[in-house]
């Protein structure tokens, strides 16, 4: 299975988090434009990814004859779901450069937690899943 956009997907979405980290650094107060655009941006293109997973890969995966990889793809499209249901939550609290501005510091920890998560499984979808749907 070709998955080539899943995974320049994951690096766009890598480099908007990166960027994000960046404008927080330098001030959430003086970034709050910018982090709220930066968030609504990759909200967006999750968005769109998280589509693509759960209309294509997903499953075929589920259809591809291999149970350990059909189990793999329901274990991964299930843990999404809370991450998923934290990220949007996220993304509907700090999209407003005022909450931002007013917030700096529950920003900061509530982007160190939601995107932490949305790293790590970024990482865990590259080092297990996408792989195993290239075998198949």
């Amino acid at each position: 299975m070709d998955i080539e956009r899943y995974h320049r997907d994951h690096a766009a979405i890598l480099e908007q988090i990166d960027a994000l980290r960046k404008l927080s650094r330098a001030g959430v107060r003086e970034n709050a434009e910018k982090i709220g655009e930066a968030i609504v941006s990759t909200a967006s293109h999750i968005k769109f990814h998280l589509a693509a997973e759960d209309q294509v890969l997903y499953p075929m995966l589920a259809r591809s004859g291999s149970p350990d990889v059909a189990a793999l793809s329901a274990r991964y499209q299930a843990e999404m779901q809370g991450l998923a249901q934290a990220f949007a939550g996220f993304v509907g609290k700090w999209r407003v450069p005022a909450r931002l501005a007013a917030d700096p510091d529950g920003f900061r920890h509530d982007a160190n937690t939601v995107l932490r998560s949305l790293f790590e499984r970024l990482q865990r979808e590259n080092a297990e899943l996408y792989p195993a749907a290239e075998r198949v």
